[in-house]
């Protein structure tokens, strides 16, 4: 990763390092860890894969819908 952050560095990026750099396998990694880190903050009398469920799509739910509002404020529409 350090070799794709230096190409950022210099007057001539390549973006398709950066692209490559947050592919799918980034993503899988990204989310595996979001859920990871809400289990971990689970209340032990809550620690089940229902309510895991519920509260990292609560979780996804607002990031969305905080995206389209922030998009709708902000973006090119």
């Amino acid at each position: 990763m350090a070799a794709i952050v230096k190409k950022f560095d210099g007057e001539n990026p390549d973006p398709a390092q950066f692209l490559k750099m947050l592919g799918p396998g980034h993503v899988a990694q990204s989310v595996g860890q979001a859920i990871q880190a809400c289990w971990m903050m689970l209340p032990q009398k809550r620690k089940t894969l229902d309510d895991l469920e519920k509260e990292f799509r609560r979780l996804v739910d607002r990031a969305f819908r905080d995206m389209r509002e922030d998009d709708a404020s902000f973006g090119s529409k």
